[in-house]
């Protein structure tokens, strides 16, 4: 079942995802020495990011990937890596070779490939698919994940996809790198945050049956982690903590 946690506003969802990540890092590494993070863009990850460097001062084992990533360079501003970069990664002891960047610069197909290779070559396979310990993803108003759109063709890329080239993303930059749905429903945990009205009725298609037409509904329920401010959450919780912002 999915676990449902709603909390008061922006800072105490970005809080509890905070402690949450660093929970799940800790977990991976006292059982397999090494823990495999998935960053993602957005205003929600963003503020959740910074308080990270304060919950998780030690970073050593941590190897960080990202979930999508637009085909621009990375020092462009609407490069994820960027904001991944300025908020977190610049501002804790992690060694440039433990953060692996999509290269949006490549281009949709190549910049897929090179991912690709990459994650099979630095993550534990099942079955050919890389198993990551902590997605953190936002989710769109139109219900979508990473860079996975509603019942675009993405979707239906099949069980030992990896990594995707995107070219006709209904928000621009059109053109974009994603994981696979099936990388996604193979990660140990995911994490969805959502903050603010705007988003109460994508959160509630995600915890609805599962259809292309919300692709956050089709992520392993088992191993979902939905946070949720007031505004965004559906009209009956699962679950209800209340997150104490006093000390992090």
């Amino acid at each position: 079942m999915t676990r449902l946690i709603t909390d008061a506003d922006a800072e105490a969802v970005a809080v509890r995802a905070a402690r949450e990540i660093a929970q799940h890092l800790e977990r991976a590494r006292e059982e397999r020495g090494v823990a495999h993070l998935v960053l993602s863009g957005g205003t929600t990850p963003e503020r959740s990011y910074e308080l990270l460097v304060e919950v998780l001062p030690e970073w050593n084992g941590v190897e960080v990937w990202f979930a999508d990533e637009r085909c621009v360079g990375p020092e462009h501003e609407d490069s994820n890596y960027r904001m991944a970069h300025e908020k977190l990664l610049a501002r804790v002891p992690l060694p440039a070779e433990r953060v692996h960047r999509m290269e949006g610069e490549l281009g949709p197909e190549q910049g897929a490939e090179r991912y690709t290779q990459a994650l099979r070559a630095g993550v534990t396979l099942d079955e050919s698919l890389p198993v990551l310990d902590v997605v953190v993803l936002g989710i769109g108003p139109d219900g979508h994940v990473a860079s996975l759109f509603p019942d675009a063709p993405t979707l239906q890329a099949g069980e030992r996809a990896v990594c995707l080239g995107v070219h006709d993303s209904p928000k621009p930059p059109p053109e974009r790198i994603t994981l696979s749905l099936a990388v996604l429903r193979a990660a140990r945990r995911c994490l969805l945050l959502a903050t603010t009205a705007g988003k109460a009725q994508a959160i509630t298609g995600a915890l609805a049956e599962p259809t292309p037409h919300v692709p956050a509904s089709l992520l392993r329920r088992e191993r979902l982690t939905v946070i949720v401010d007031d505004a965004a959450s559906p009209p009956a919780p699962v679950e209800r903590q209340d997150a104490d912002c006093g000390n992090l």
